[in-house]
């Protein structure tokens, strides 16, 4: 078993973010190395890394899932989270930020900020997580440190604290000048594991100089102390300046920020020294808090409190079952203990502890505040759930996720296949809040909703190699509606005589179309006894089930009004079958001569773009028979507003992150069903 060494302010749990290919997971794979976690250097490219385990992403170079390792660095433990970069698996990076204590954010120093830099930034914005930056690629043809840094001051409203310069650029980079102690740092071997101090080259002293001045100054800002001895010309010590940036860092004042190559093996291993220098500790973070009955509870970072957990995330592992994940922040957890989820309000056993390394473990006896570990057997944990003891029991706020921005329909390629299907849907959904499942109701399809084609994609490749089940996948069906354009009365009869008793029910119903979203208004204005009462719930039963079938193209009947204002029965004959399939009769023929038209689900459309991009997408909202409600101005973004039809926005994901390099976003949801235009109305109905 792991033996417990490391003291709550001796762990760090931090992440690595950033823009898809910013160098993340090659960063990650030369910390490990560098800690000697690692023995060999693994490379993206040759689907090699630790992180990147999935077939998926060694097919595609990318990550999809976070993953979690472990390292000792300098006496400290570090949790450390590779997350993806791809807007598509923007969950895995919510999910991940919202229990670290700190983050790194990888920039590429050609590229600078690039728009998922600029929507995980905001995520890190939202759980205020104290953050490093590095920018990584300086040996990379383009690479310009000054430009990068400025860019997070425009597009981040950052507040860099430049600790490193780069000796060089593009196949010149040769290695960093530490700001603090004034000095050059080379890599002398190609691994990059010997460094060495030296002089800074004549060329950058001036440089170096005004960029110290300037870190000088800001710490200044923060501490009076610092301040007099700035203002006395003093020698202000290193340990003292590093003192205040972390404090500075912990207060998200600044963000310190470093350079190398990764991948050429230079600026890692002051990257590390940064994280355990600089990003806080669980001991440095405030208390967490949660709630109990209206009762507000506060929880601190030492063993000694009552056990408090969040569990982010849920994964199938193929050797042990069920992995769920979570976070400690105060208390102790032991295997084989009972655990409160207190979301759910239900007790659950944990039969295993472990610390994870990727998709390898490590048990553990126990686990304390500041921990992230997986835990085998809570079978009804969420993402989101809090877990605490049953006699101090709290709930944390949950994560919140965004809704699914793309369909689509999918069937098992053998019938036979379904039940798998279904079971392997469901513990995929399990694992990512993002997906979600649901059944057509007119179609009868399973509809799978996630956050982009990519994501789909991999779902769908995920489906058949772990979960063995060959799928076919297609665009939904369009839930499209019909209607009445003008009254009419109908009449229903329906008489059989067949020998002994036969059976009558005759009905005479007005109908009349009805406000938008007024949906099926039955009314009863029978005088007189003409019609028994008991009959009436069988007529309004008969034409409700009628109108869940038009005349135009067998689609429900919607913003229609039935009045029942006359009829027959027979004393004998008569029966509330009879009654039921008049008024089926009476709605047939009353449709098909009210003038029915087709109508389509109209979605309401908001989307924040940069105003560069505005006039490309309101092009394609035009060429999608949108209607523009208008545009708004918020901060340095437009909004736009619109309706647009279901079945032109299928895919839009896609398009709009085409046409905005990813930075504009979008939410939608359903606002009203409309006529479709004749043209279109005949392509749906295959008239054309």
């Amino acid at each position: 078993m792991a033996e417990r060494t490391f003291l709550p302010s001796k762990l760090r749990n931090i992440g690595i973010m950033a823009h898809i290919d910013a160098g993340k997971t090659t960063t990650t794979e030369r910390i490990l190395f560098y800690s000697g976690k690692k023995h060999a250097i693994g490379n993206v490219d040759e689907g090699n890394t630790t992180t990147d385990w999935m077939a998926q992403e060694k097919e595609r170079g990318i990550t999809i899932t976070s993953a979690s390792i472990s390292f000792d660095w300098k006496g400290h433990r570090v949790n450390l989270i590779d997350t993806p970069g791809h807007v598509d698996f923007t969950v895995e990076v919510e999910r991940a930020l919202r229990v670290l204590d700190g983050a790194i954010a990888v920039f590429d120093a050609a590229a600078g900020v690039e728009p998922q830099s600029e929507t995980v930034w905001r995520q890190a914005d939202k759980y205020n997580v104290p953050r490093i930056a590095f920018m990584n690629k300086m040996d990379k043809m383009g690479a310009d440190f000054d430009m990068s840094v400025e860019s997070m001051i425009k597009k981040l409203g950052a507040n860099p604290l430049v600790l490193q310069y780069p000796i060089g650029a593009e196949n010149e980079f040769e290695g960093v000048i530490d700001l603090l102690e004034m000095k050059a740092i080379r890599w002398k071997d190609e691994l990059g594991l010997e460094m060495e101090y030296g002089e800074i080259p004549e060329e950058l002293v001036e440089k170096s100089e005004e960029l110290r001045d300037e870190l000088i100054t800001k710490l200044a800002d923060i501490d009076d102390e610092m301040l007099q001895m700035y203002l006395d010309e003093e020698d202000i010590p290193v340990n003292k300046m590093k003192k205040i940036i972390r404090k500075g860092t912990i207060e998200e004042d600044f963000v310190p920020v470093f350079c190398g190559s990764a991948f050429k093996n230079k600026g890692v291993q002051p990257l590390i020294d940064a994280v355990v220098d600089y990003l806080p500790s669980p001991m440095d973070m405030p208390p967490v808090e949660g709630w109990f009955n209206g009762n507000k509870i506060e929880r601190h970072p030492s063993p000694d409190e009552p056990f408090c957990a969040l569990a982010f995330k849920n994964m199938a592992d193929p050797y042990v079952g069920k992995l769920t994940y979570f976070r400690v922040y105060s208390g102790k957890l032991t295997k084989g203990s009972y655990v409160y989820n207190s979301t759910k309000n239900i007790k659950e056993r944990v039969s295993r502890l472990m610390f994870m390394f990727a998709d390898k473990r490590k048990d553990v006896d126990y686990v304390e505040a500041g921990d992230i570990v997986a835990g085998i057997g809570l079978r009804a944990t969420k993402t989101g759930d809090t877990l605490s003891s049953e006699e101090s029991p709290m709930v944390l706020e949950s994560i919140v996720f965004p809704e699914p921005v793309i369909s689509i329909a999918i069937e098992p390629e053998n019938r036979d296949a379904e039940t798998k299907l279904e079971n392997a849907l469901t513990r995929l959904v399990d694992e990512d809040p993002t997906l979600k499942v649901s059944t057509e109701e007119e179609s009868g399809e399973t509809i799978l909703s996630g956050m982009g084609e990519l994501h789909l994609e991999i779902i769908i490749d995920r489906l058949k190699r772990e979960f063995k089940v060959p799928t076919r996948v297609g665009r939904p069906q369009v839930a499209y509606r019909e209607t009445i354009t003008v009254p009419i009365d109908t009449e229903g009869k329906y008489v059989r005589q067949s020998g002994g008793r036969g059976q009558y029910g005759h009905v005479r119903i007005r109908f009349e179309p009805l406000e938008r979203g007024q949906g099926i208004v039955f009314e009863n204005k029978i005088v007189g006894g003409v019609i028994p009462r008991e009959y009436i719930p069988a007529i309004e039963a008969g034409v409700r089930e009628a109108l869940t079938s038009g005349s135009l193209g067998g689609y429900p009947v919607i913003d229609i009004k039935a009045t029942l204002y006359d009829g027959s029965y027979h004393e004998v004959d008569s029966s509330e079958m009879a009654f039921k399939i008049a008024a089926s009769m009476a709605v047939k023929e009353g449709l098909s001569k009210g003038k029915p038209i087709l109508m389509e689900p109209i979605m309401e459309l908001e989307i924040t773009t940069p105003e560069e991009y505005m006039g490309d997408i309101v092009a394609d909202l035009n060429s999608k028979r949108a209607q523009i409600l208008g545009i708004d101005t918020r901060a340095n973004a437009r909004i736009i507003k619109a309706y647009v039809p279901l079945g032109e926005i299928f895919g839009f994901a896609t398009i709009l992150r085409s046409l905005s390099q990813g930075r504009a976003i979008y939410t939608m949801k359903f606002s009203h069903y409309s006529k479709v235009i004749q043209k279109f109305a005949d392509k749906v109905l295959n008239r054309e």
